[in-house]
């Protein structure tokens, strides 16, 4: 960057930050702002804009009298897990429901990691949803890990994955490890083998010690196909075999029934992602889940004790609850 364009953009950060503190924290008005910047009204809210989007500004709404904070208050009681409700009408589409859960996570991501620190991110539709929306934040000698690989007979995987974890790293300024693996081996003792070798074994140790994960849940009765599910990754027989473990849904590509329980599925023996016993020793464990579709995936989560912190639409809340 010539000196020319970091001086253009240390005045606009000047700018954005001048308007912001004029428009928040001294309650002027746009046009107000605008005659003491001696710029124009527009320009001052393209500078707010600029402001909320680069994170120089963070808006939090705290309300106890509405209909999802009492939801929140009912999924934590019930299944002792944080539960951050993101209004959406019933009418919305699936698309437009995770495209609105997804920006509320990414708004409000930073506040869960910081330097030096160590974020696990499961590639998949939802989280590329919100790698395009997350707020900037710069962070020191920080880690983001990809838990489970992404090649398949099609492709290697690494274009799709590499491109979500590298906007996560570039939003916190951290330092992305990717995991060059298949997302399912042909061979249960392939994958033993690798999982002996140092360079993947140096991998495996940095999911063991990480501070977040973030993760949604793969489910094949959603209208937004779950990428796994989708994306070639997954043949008839494979299909065959789920159904008949009972699966109901999928985290970093490890399957699990209605309980929860993982036991006897045969495709996790060449799944890559991370155990279960790993993820639960995560102290904050994120997860994303818009759609009613996905209920029955999100009951098997929660059996499986996976979750710390739930995001999800009002709707998919207030059928969770409502189940006994």
């Amino acid at each position: 960057m010539s000196l020319v364009d970091e001086s253009a953009q240390s005045d606009r950060v000047r700018d954005a930050l001048t308007a912001a503190h004029l428009y928040y924290m001294q309650d002027l008005t746009m046009d107000a702002i605008a005659h003491e910047l001696h710029t124009s009204r527009s320009s001052v809210s393209r500078l707010l804009s600029h402001a909320r989007a680069t994170g120089l500004v963070d808006i939090q709404i705290r309300s106890p009298l509405d209909a999802p904070s009492r939801l929140e208050l009912l999924i934590a009681e019930r299944f002792q897990i944080t539960a951050h409700v993101v209004p959406v009408p019933d009418h919305a589409t699936d698309v437009d429901r995770l495209e609105r859960v997804a920006l509320s996570v990414a708004r409000i991501l930073g506040q869960f990691f910081d330097s030096n620190m160590v974020m696990g991110i499961a590639w998949g539709s939802t989280m590329n949803a919100i790698s395009r929306h997350v707020t900037p934040k710069q962070t020191h000698n920080s880690q983001i890990i990809q838990l489970n690989g992404a090649g398949n007979m099609r492709t290697t995987g690494l274009s799709y994955a590499s491109e979500i974890l590298g906007r996560f790293g570039y939003a916190f300024g951290a330092h992305v490890h990717q995991f060059p693996v298949p997302a399912f081996f042909d061979s249960p003792a392939t994958k033993q083998a690798l999982w002996r070798e140092r360079s993947v074994s140096r991998l495996l140790e940095m999911q063991a010690r990480m501070d977040v994960a973030l993760f949604g849940l793969g489910s094949p009765f959603s209208e937004v196909p779950s990428h796994v599910y989708a994306g070639g990754y997954l043949e008839e027989a494979d299909y065959t075999s789920l159904s008949r473990a009972g699966v109901v849904g999928d985290v970093a590509t490890i399957f699990y029934r209605a309980d929860g329980s993982t036991d006897g599925i045969l495709l996790n023996a060449r799944g890559t992602g991370p155990d279960f016993g790993v993820l639960r020793k995560t102290p904050r464990r994120l997860c994303v889940v818009s759609g009613t579709a996905k209920l029955a995936s999100l009951r098997g989560a929660l059996k499986a004790g996976l979750i710390t912190d739930l995001f999800v639409d009002e709707s998919t809340a207030r059928a969770l609850v409502a189940a006994p």
